[in-house]
């Protein structure tokens, strides 16, 4: 019998949590052929960021935490990059999986390529088209250095083939995130967290901001506190805050600025949600408005309209196939939009493959990439044969 091939799977952020959970349960499935190892760098350490994933979704333990901590990018990638170096030395792995586009993404990605160990890449090929965004950065510069890119759209593999990445290296399987998210729906349907803040079905919309170019920006904080107040005139508005976002707002707003957010009777500011509870608040919401890329893509597989409150996006799937538009931190034009949102939920069809078996087609690709088989293929072909040679 051959030595289960290892699988090294960084994660880093809470994004990262969400799509390795469908990865983990997936491999766990072939025993005799892989051994996944979940490697967490700490970029997000946070309880509701972090640990809270593993509790809820029965996430196995990390077999190595980096804590390589918050800071700016070029020390959080420059620590990742060394942990991780470390950890692959004393112990290589057959390949390494990254999601994702954080900066733990490259820099893991960065490690492996140098020491000659394959890198496969969950959510491949997705562009914004916007270089000032980090995680645009990230994405490129990730694929690049693949070995496996596992894209989630089709647009994704229109992107990477059009940067001259060889198709052979391109597999479209779907969308990790989404086998999380529909394996989780029964569990949200019992969260109780609309009773404990009080909240109707389909009468309530849900705002999330963290990114670096709204919630570090002096001006896009005003903006972002003029958008609280105009939505909060027309529906009741949960917010729960990103420690980012609730630290710049506090200290780079004015002081009348923040305690009128404070005071907002309509408005519910909350800590950070674990998984389950989100997921409830975000399939019960009449609209979520969002700076965020999963969801975009979690609100098209539940039928929620959603307004991403940035000027582009690297999911226009979301866009062109599901529920989402792209309106800008412009509270005038959200004002708008929200007037045309209906309290009936919108239907749509889900894009290609995300079907809730995205991480079954990677394992079964790695498979044949390791030429390897399970146990129940083996007897498969063994029974086969037999068949041909009585």
């Amino acid at each position: 019998m051959t030595t289960p091939k290892t699988i090294a799977m960084v994660a880093a952020a809470r994004p990262n949590f969400m799509k390795i959970t469908a990865l983990s349960a997936a491999f766990r499935n072939y025993p005799g052929v892989f051994t996944a190892n979940i490697i967490h760098t700490g970029q997000h350490y946070d309880y509701y960021m972090s640990k809270v994933f593993f509790e809820e979704l029965k996430l196995p333990q990390p077999v190595a935490h980096l804590d390589v901590g918050s800071g700016p990018h070029g020390m959080q990638t420059g620590r990742v990059l060394e942990r991780f170096e470390r950890y692959l030395l004393d112990h290589p792995p057959d390949l390494v999986m990254v999601v994702g586009d954080v900066n733990s993404t490259i820099a893991a990605a960065l490690a492996a390529a140098k020491l000659h160990i394959p890198v496969a890449h969950i959510e491949a090929g997705l562009r914004s088209g916007d270089r000032r965004m980090p995680e645009e950065l990230n994405r490129l510069l990730t694929d690049h250095l693949a070995d496996i890119l596992y894209t989630p759209s089709p647009d994704a593999e229109w992107n990477l083939r059009a940067e001259g990445i060889p198709g052979e290296k391109i597999v479209f399987v779907g969308n990790v995130m989404v086998d999380t998210l529909l394996s989780s729906l029964p569990q949200a349907d019992d969260s109780t967290l609309l009773d404990r803040l009080q909240l109707t079905p389909g009468e309530y919309a849900v705002l999330t901001m963290h990114r670096p170019e709204n919630v570090d920006d002096w001006h896009q904080l005003r903006l972002l506190a003029e958008l609280i107040d105009q939505v909060c005139r027309i529906l009741p508005l949960v917010f729960p805050i990103h420690p980012r976002s609730a630290k710049n707002l506090s200290s780079l707003l004015s002081q009348a600025n923040w305690d009128k957010i404070v005071a907002n009777t309509e408005l519910r500011l909350i800590d950070p949600l674990g998984y389950i509870d989100f997921l409830c608040l975000q399939k019960n919401a009449r609209v979520v408005l969002t700076d965020s890329g999963g969801i975009q893509e979690e609100t098209t597989v539940l039928g929620i309209p959603c307004l991403t409150l940035r000027d582009s996006t690297e999911r226009p799937i979301t866009v062109t196939h599901g529920t989402n538009t792209v309106v800008g931190l412009n509270p005038g034009r959200v004002v708008d939009l929200l007037g045309g949102v209906s309290q009936v939920k919108t239907v749509t069809d889900r894009p290609a493959k995300w079907d809730g078996r995205a991480a079954e087609r990677i394992v079964r690709h790695l498979m044949d990439y390791f030429n390897c088989r399970s146990s129940e293929d083996l007897a498969t072909a063994q029974r086969r044969t037999s068949k041909v040679t009585a």
